[in-house]
């Protein structure tokens, strides 16, 4: 009773708050009617490899244009949302803000989006930041949507596993082949926990995936560990205009 009571009063005090535009909600951590309908939610027919929505409807595994001219370090990838309006103001907030109140309902939806082939024993692992610009933003935000998401689903978490071993310009703006060489051995597994994901698959997890030039260096950096299988899950899919 106690408890309850606390509450009651904190939310008095502390009412709850969109995520998105900070108007009053009924439940923590969630979006007003208005955002949640303005919230670029990805359904239908998707990309099997990158997630990114495509016209029509299937039953059967779909690629794009880029997944077929690229090709893909892992044998699937999701994303719930497109890198757009209210999605958009939800990554950089928890990516400069930080926003880590964002951080539970993100993850709600990442594992709604999930490939049902995603092995129960797959290791969860964040695409790392370089030091320099962890110690500069104070916490890797791939890092707590993975944590998340590896406890929603009971899945092992590996925040270490792989790191950064140069620091590599921003890629805002950069063409699709200046990201990937860019990334170009920019990522190892850490040798700590190469037994770690050894023989292991392998869900890799980012806020954003543009060109997947980040995802691409992690998912080689698995295969030359011996991992097995490679899985990607990033909270948005930055997509071409209809």
């Amino acid at each position: 009773m106690l408890h309850t009571g606390l509450q009651t009063v904190l939310r008095m005090i502390y009412p709850p708050r969109c995520l998105a535009c900070g108007g009053l909600v009924e439940q923590e951590n969630g979006l007003c009617a208005t955002c949640f309908a303005q919230t670029p939610f990805i359904t239908g027919l998707v990309c099997d490899l990158c997630g990114v929505p495509l016209p029509g409807a299937s039953d059967d595994a779909a690629h794009c244009d880029d997944c077929l001219a690229i090709g893909r370090p892992w044998v699937q990838g999701r994303a719930p949302l497109r890198y757009e309006g209210v999605a958009r103001r939800l990554v950089l907030g928890l990516k400069h803000g930080d926003r880590h109140d964002v951080v539970g309902t993100a993850a709600d939806w990442m594992v709604q989006a999930l490939p049902k082939r995603v092995p129960d024993d797959a290791l969860v692992v964040p695409v790392p930041l370089h030091v320099t610009r962890l110690l500069r933003r104070r916490y890797n935000q791939s890092a707590l949507l993975a944590q998340a998401i590896a406890s929603r689903t009971g899945r092992a978490f590996c925040p270490n596993a792989l790191r950064r071993t140069k620091r590599t310009l921003s890629l805002d703006g950069k063409s699709r082949d200046a990201r990937f060489a860019e990334l170009s051995d920019a990522i190892s597994v850490n040798h700590r926990f190469e037994q770690a994901v050894l023989d292991r698959p392998i869900l890799l997890v980012d806020d954003v995936m543009t060109s997947g030039a980040t995802l691409a260096a992690c998912a080689q950096a698995c295969h030359i560990a011996q991992s097995r299988e490679i899985y990607v899950t990033v909270l948005a899919r930055v997509a071409k205009a209809a």
